[in-house]
């Protein structure tokens, strides 16, 4: 995120005050010392002007609304054809430019224009793609990274491309799970908001005239009726603010992107998906990395960089920094708390016996195993909670408008 910070500059025995927009203090004093000519005297963080913050707010928004993630197909056919083209000697410039020509997706074309643009400027493959992070993905960056540093672009894209393909595989296999459970929720909903609508004002004029207390789940239903009768329109623009405003500072404050995450992590069944699926895809860049012979730390530290959940990516972190001080692998990874006793074995295995690689390999292949159990039993694990959430809605209609009743007939036999 960038700070908004002011420079004072003696410039011609004149105090002159520039404002700019830098990541850090550091940053902010490197920018200054280049960019304005004369003495500077000192770099200080500001407040941010109330229409220049409408501005940025404004230009993100619409930067954000054009985005548009490349599709998965899309993006696993240009990744094989790079991996073919490139093997086949075709310089990675003509390749891109190829791949770009030759595809129908928009969005591929214009990242893939643009990252030939910037190669053709002088940059790395991978340090164009820092730009198309949100289009690209993490996975994809670091993989490139993986195939720049060991010379094999070639089988790094082709290894991408066949993770790249599983991820799909097991999003499908997600959707096809999710799929019943979504579709029953969906007409409970709509049955339920036609019954608040339409049944229950019809038995509001019948509940008035009995000039009784009445139970508390009759009381909800009307409560509900009268919100949605006359404050409906007026909850779903609410309700679409709050989303777009929620999306918005997921994706531009790392403080709320990091609760927002965090809040994933302690959420029932999507804690294990997201864990399981992190683990397995830094456990397999991890170990190609230093099947390349990439030294450990530097291994880490790509590997950790792909990592999309910031809770995990950051006590990820801490084994980078034990690894830097001298610390195994094995305990840096213990003292995060996320492996089990297991595999810190195994990985302690591995180091004592020289065949780290390999064992990382296994490591994420039982990650891998984990995650698709997970997702192979997703229906049976959200069946209860639908029956749950089913059961009450139907109970609240029942009681609610038959509870008066029996109340009623009660009364009248009593006379």
């Amino acid at each position: 995120m960038m700070n908004y910070y002011e420079a004072t500059v003696l410039t011609k025995g004149k105090k002159e005050t520039y404002s700019f927009y830098a990541k850090s203090t550091k940053d902010a004093n490197d920018i200054a010392k280049l960019k304005y000519s004369g003495v500077l005297i000192k770099v200080t963080p500001a407040t941010e002007p109330l229409e220049l913050q409408f501005a940025r707010f404004k230009t993100k928004l619409l930067q954000n609304m054009k985005k548009k993630k490349i599709k998965p197909d899309a993006l696993i056919a240009a990744i094989r054809q790079l991996a073919v083209m490139t093997n086949a000697g075709i310089s990675i410039h003509d390749s891109i430019v190829e791949v770009a020509n030759s595809s129908s997706d928009e969005s591929l074309k214009f990242v893939f224009n643009k990252l030939a643009d910037d190669i053709d400027s002088g940059k790395s493959l991978s340090l164009s793609m820092e730009s198309y992070r949100f289009e690209l993905g993490n996975l994809t960056i670091a993989m490139v990274k993986l195939g720049e540093k060991t010379g094999n672009l070639d089988e790094s894209l082709s290894s991408l491309a066949e993770m790249l393909d599983e991820i799909r595989a097991n999003f499908v296999k997600f959707k096809k799970a999710m799929a019943y459970p979504r579709n029953v929720m969906i007409a409970m909903a709509i049955a339920f908001t036609v019954l608040i609508a339409f049944v229950v004002p019809q038995f509001k004029s019948i509940f008035e005239q009995l000039n009784a207390e009445l139970p508390l789940p009759t009381i909800i239903l009307l409560k509900l009726e009268h919100v949605f009768n006359n404050y409906g329109p007026f909850v779903l623009v609410i309700g679409a603010l709050g989303f777009f405003s929620l999306k918005y500072s997921i994706d531009n404050y790392e403080n709320v992107k990091y609760s927002w995450h965090k809040f994933l992590l302690k959420t029932y069944l999507i804690k294990n998906i997201i864990k399981f699926s992190t683990l397995n895809r830094f456990t397999l860049v991890f170990s190609e990395l230093v099947r390349a012979g990439i030294p450990i730390a530097e291994a880490l530290d790509t590997s950790i960089d792909m990592i999309d959940s910031l809770p995990l990516k950051r006590k990820l972190r801490t084994v980078r920094t034990a690894v830097e001080k001298g610390s195994t692998l094995n305990i840096g990874l213990k003292d995060t708390k996320m492996f089990e006793n297991m595999i810190i074995q195994m990985v302690k295995a591995g180091e004592d016996g020289g065949a780290l690689d390999k064992m990382m390999e296994k490591v994420a292949d039982y990650y891998k195993n984990r995650f698709d159990a997970i997702i192979d039993g997703l229906s049976s694990a959200i069946e209860p909670i639908m029956l749950v959430i089913i059961a009450a809605m139907v109970t609240l209609l029942a009681l609610g408008i038959f509870m008066p009743m029996w109340n009623m007939g009660a009364a009248a036999g009593a006379m």
